[in-house]
């Protein structure tokens, strides 16, 4: 079994052309560091939406949380929408039945669950769901996410950022100082946005995905 994320940038068309630009490079960016550190290949399509395919499930959710804090801690001004900069991110995990060299032209039941997932995600939430075979599986990972939506809903920048470089693996004084701040307010903004139950959420995502596709159901 495999991974398929699909996103796709809420309210896309509020953002002035040099401002999806700096949001594009840094999902770009992110991306080459998922190659690097895990065989991933994504691509962005429509100029404000992407798909990638994950070879191993079990660290779907990490991805996915990476892609959502690393826009979400970027400063927009006078943005049209309220709210932080986020995508709408499906997450389907199954087989893949035709891999051809862009993953745009790919196809498989991975594909299908998660690109017709995000097409169910209208509105401002849901923002991240996923779709497997197993549907007990699919109702207790959607619950937790609605849950985590209503948390991060709740974030400013700073928040965000402080997750993304936890969830990077930094610890508190190392954050504090590529943030220049001292570690009491690194310590204050990680529990304003709840990092030890998003660090639980991720553990439980990690155990039972494992077992999932491990086991086949």
């Amino acid at each position: 079994m495999k991974a398929v994320l699909t996103g796709d940038l809420i309210d896309s068309t509020n953002y002035k052309p040099q401002e999806l630009d700096g949001i594009l490079n840094v999902v770009n960016a992110e991306f080459e560091y998922f190659r690097k550190t895990h065989q991933t290949d994504f691509k962005i399509f429509r100029g404000d939406s992407f798909q990638g395919v994950v070879l191993d499930p079990v660290v779907a959710l990490d991805l996915a949380i990476t892609i959502k804090t690393a826009v979400s801690k970027i400063a927009i001004q006078n943005k049209s929408s309220s709210g932080l900069t986020d995508f709408r991110i499906a997450i389907g995990i199954g087989n893949i039945n035709l891999k051809r060299d862009s993953i745009l032209e790919s196809n498989g039941e991975a594909f299908q669950f998660s690109g017709k997932t995000l097409d169910t995600m209208k509105g401002d939430y849901p923002r991240l769901l996923l779709k497997t075979a197993n549907e007990d599986l699919n109702d207790e990972f959607n619950v937790h996410f609605s849950l985590l939506d209503s948390v991060t809903s709740k974030w400013s920048v700073a928040s965000a950022e402080v997750v993304y470089y936890l969830h990077k693996g930094k610890k508190e004084t190392e954050v504090a100082k590529i943030l220049g701040i001292n570690q009491s307010a690194v310590n204050h903004r990680k529990k304003a946005a709840n990092w030890d139950a998003i660090s639980m959420l991720l553990k439980r995502y990690k155990t039972a995905i494992a077992n999932y596709t491990a086991n086949g159901n």
